[in-house]
């Protein structure tokens, strides 16, 4: 899968599953604010997270992620290091 795909996937279940704008999803927009998430919100993109791509997510891991494009990297590099172990 290439990564306009994968950033095209993300996309698609964050407007589905958080019925935020597609417009207001950019990369230098602050996840945070833009999806409106809150604690119980984060459980829900990480269940989104690993169904869509298959690998687990720890909380930590979202320690460094503010904006849409801290997350499309975040979520490039572990399916990128999902498809090196196969």
């Amino acid at each position: 899968m290439k990564n306009q795909e994968i950033i095209e996937k993300i996309n698609g279940f964050l407007v589905e599953e958080f019925e935020v704008d597609a417009d207001k999803i950019t990369p230098e927009a602050n996840l945070k604010e833009t999806l409106g998430l809150d604690s119980l919100d984060y459980v829900d993109l990480v269940v989104v997270i690993e169904s869509n791509f298959g690998f687990k997510v720890k909380g930590e891991d979202f320690v460094g992620i503010v904006n849409f494009q801290d997350f499309y990297n975040y979520i490039l590099s572990k399916v990128g290091e999902k498809q090196e172990v196969k």
